[in-house]
């Protein structure tokens, strides 16, 4: 048998040809463009054939007749018996016009070449989008009962299969896969569509808590997916079935899931946290869709949606697409495949080599330069408080990969041995003497590297005091308040408000704030410390909402304890696991590189749901730690009891 296939280099494509060519004889063409022709090689290595077999015929699906060599259409009139039309755009994000010139004058002119070469038959691969958002169930003998299609995508796919059952004159058939994924037995998928619209927001959530904490989540309709190759196996029986002209398949799930249990079952194969309590997306549909529109059309709504899908990767119509109405009805593709042994996979059986898969090789991150010389080579980036502890462990690794690294620090003997240090290393510091307690120092000192750099790109915030003690046994020390104040957050604002003109003129800045886990635990001894740096974290929070269309971003760390010699005193600390500086200065890089706008441990993470959801609870379990590490109850300043070693295992990191 011999076939002519349009997209047979593509994800579906080079599938049906591999299962074409296991029938013996079989000779395929499939059109390519000249331009893919250094494809080949790899092309026929995963067929594991060779130009005997498959036959590359170079045109362009745009081209009238496919833009063939004019003698090709005589070349192979009377023995090509089915043509595969698979070529298309399958892309929610495609501009209209260019889908309306692929996917329909595309069918157009492979409509034209199959008739020139009197094929046999016809094969449409069009799609459930053809119905458009259809509000109940579509049969496969339906067409034109088809309703909403002011999606691009689905006019085009719709019009393609208009012109097959209007326009052809050779017998036809039409087959419309669902959302098709990966292959339920690799996982291999060749681009982002349909369900991995939400892994990053998976994996974001995965980063974030641990797997075993619920989550709040959505529902909506019921979306159809399906794996290639069941896909493809269905299309190549259906095609050599006899009798079967002039029909229509539903290439669906017979069993779909909604959206909720779909994101579930992702969630699961992900190892992260499953969406325990769902908000109905269909309260949405309440609001009569011409009112929706004009409310999409306002800029404020229209900016938050945008930012929200840029952030997500997410096409802009995703959202509609919550509350698919439609099901779809496949009963005439089950009574073909009845006996054959195809049949759709359950999605939860093949889940997870599809996550695999997706972040091994078309997780975003992965293609965009993610490396920290990347980030900052060439960049200045001032950290202040960077002799010793996690500023000098930053400091280190910026200034490896290439950063101009400045710091601001109070001590000029700490200075010169860090500077010693560092040259030591090959790498340079530059340091410029200043107390950022002192206001009139922390401006002259800002100013100063404004003057001698030019700019600061990146402001690491890293400088601070800490007061461990109890408020019972700080009546009497309200100076301690104030000095913690005036360093962590009236001496970090004056540098920030130093270099903001400059960056806000520039339209570039990353400003990145140390701040602490007690920020989210309101660790118990620290209420000056945890004070002043809430107070930081909610003037950034502010600041970022000011600056958010002005190119500056905000960053806040919530850093856990971390074994620098702000802790040195409490030897307690001595004997309770801690972050190191090198670990914490990774926390840093991490944000740099991936622009957070909060990073935290799960364990912070986790206590600060735990105050929004619960907080009396929250406040028995932090002053069962504060009570357990009482004044009074630490003796011998090298151990623990057994009520301290336990608790501090359980909350390592926090403060206590």
């Amino acid at each position: 048998m011999e076939y002519f296939i349009t997209g047979g280099s593509g994800f579906i494509g080079r599938r049906l040809v591999k299962k074409l060519l296991q029938q013996e004889g079989s000779r395929i063409y499939v059109l390519m463009r000249d331009i893919h022709k250094d494809n080949l090689a790899g092309l026929y290595e995963y067929w594991q054939t060779n130009s005997e077999r498959v036959i590359p015929v170079y045109g362009d699906l745009t081209q009238p007749m496919l833009g063939v060599a004019p003698h090709i259409p005589q070349q192979l009139k009377g023995h090509i018996d089915h043509v595969f039309h698979l070529a298309a755009i399958y892309d929610l994000n495609a501009k209209a016009a260019l889908q309306q010139q692929a996917n329909v004058e595309g069918t157009r002119q492979a409509i034209a070449l199959a008739e020139a070469i009197e094929a046999r038959c016809f094969h449409h691969c069009s799609s459930i989008a053809a119905a458009g958002l259809f509000d109940g169930l579509f049969r496969e003998d339906m067409f034109d009962e088809a309703e909403h299609l002011d999606l691009p995508y689905f006019q085009s796919k719709h019009d393609a299969e208009g012109l097959v059952r209007s326009n052809c004159t050779i017998p036809w058939r039409i087959y419309r896969p669902a959302i098709v994924v990966g292959d339920s037995q690799t996982g291999e998928m060749d681009k982002v569509d349909g369900p991995y619209y939400f892994f990053k927001l998976i994996q974001k959530t995965r980063r974030l808590l641990p797997p075993w904490m619920p989550t709040l989540g959505i529902e909506g309709g019921r979306i159809n997916v399906v794996p290639v190759d069941f896909v493809v196996n269905a299309m190549a029986h259906i095609a050599h079935q006899p009798g079967e002209d002039g029909k229509c398949f539903h290439l669906c799930d017979p069993h779909p899931m909604r959206v909720g249990d779909m994101l579930a079952t992702f969630s699961r194969a992900a190892h992260a946290p499953e969406p325990a309590f769902r908000i109905n997306a269909s309260l949405l549909s309440i609001v009569p869709r011409h009112l929706m529109t004009m409310l999409m059309a306002l800029t404020p709504i229209r900016r938050l949606r945008d930012a929200l899908v840029a952030d997500l990767g997410l096409p802009r119509d995703v959202f509609r697409l919550i509350n698919y109405p439609t099901r779809f009805d496949s009963r005439e593709t089950q009574r073909v495949l009845k006996g054959s042994g195809i049949d759709v996979p359950p999605l939860y059986s093949y889940a997870w080599r599809l996550w695999d898969y997706w972040e091994r090789n078309l997780d975003p991150d992965l293609h965009v330069d993610r490396t920290l010389r990347g980030q900052v080579e060439g960049k200045v980036v001032l950290i202040t408080g960077a002799t010793s502890g996690i500023g000098k462990a930053t400091a280190k690794r910026l200034a490896e990969a290439g950063a101009v690294v400045i710091t601001i620090a109070r001590d000029p003997v700490k200075i010169a041995e860090t500077q010693s240090e560092f040259a030591e290393a090959g790498l340079t510091l530059h340091a410029y003497q200043g107390d950022l307690s002192n206001l009139e120092q922390a401006e002259a000192a800002t100013a100063q590297i404004l003057a001698d750099h030019g700019q600061v790109e990146i402001l690491i915030n890293n400088a601070g005091r800490s007061i461990r003690r109890a408020i019972e046994d700080s009546f009497e020390r309200f100076h301690d308040i104030e000095r913690t104040m005036q360093l962590n957050y009236f001496g970090a604002l004056k540098v920030i408000m130093g270099l903001l003109p400059s960056m806000v003129e520039r339209k570039r800045g990353h400003i990145i704030n140390i701040s602490s886990i007690g920020v989210l635990t309101n660790a118990p001894r620290f209420s000056a410390y945890v004070a002043s740096k809430s107070a930081l974290d909610a003037w950034v929070r502010t600041a970022a909402s000011e600056f958010a269309d002005k190119g500056v971003s905000f960053s806040i760390i919530n850093m856990p304890l971390v074994k620098t010699p702000m802790v040195a005193p409490t030897k307690l600390y001595d004997q309770v696991p801690m972050m190191t500086p090198e670990e914490a200065a990774e926390m840093v890089c991490d944000t740099i590189i991936h622009r957070h706008v909060r990073l935290a441990t799960r364990l912070g993470v986790f206590g600060q749901v735990v105050h929004a959801l619960a907080p009396r609870v929250a406040q028995v379990i932090m002053n069962t730690s504060f009570r357990t590490f009482a004044e009074g109850k630490e003796g011998d300043k090298s151990k623990r009891s057994a009520d301290q070693a336990a608790v501090s295992t359980f909350i390592k990191g926090m403060h206590f």
